[in-house]
């Protein structure tokens, strides 16, 4: 799995990102719930290369950044290790 994507200078994206405007309660689950409504939220943000970017600049390790779960996230970094 290959994803491009594109971290613009300014950070105040994440204040534009439509999970800002939801909560973090869906981006950061309790263990073993699901993650399916914060990847839909995730699917109709602009701003989700960005933030797909941010979380693995900075290997965030926990909660739905940029449409990926943690685990998806650490196969991404994997696969382009």
């Amino acid at each position: 799995m290959h994803i491009d994507t594109i971290a613009p200078a300014d950070p105040t994206w994440q204040t534009q990102a439509l999970c800002a405007q939801t909560g973090a309660d869906f981006f950061f689950p309790e263990p073993g719930s699901s993650v399916r409504e914060a990847k839909r939220i995730c699917g109709m943000c602009e701003l989700r290369p960005a933030c797909l970017d941010y979380a693995l600049r900075n290997d965030e390790r926990f909660g739905v950044w940029g449409g990926l779960s943690e685990k998806e996230r650490l196969a991404l970094r994997r696969a382009n290790a």
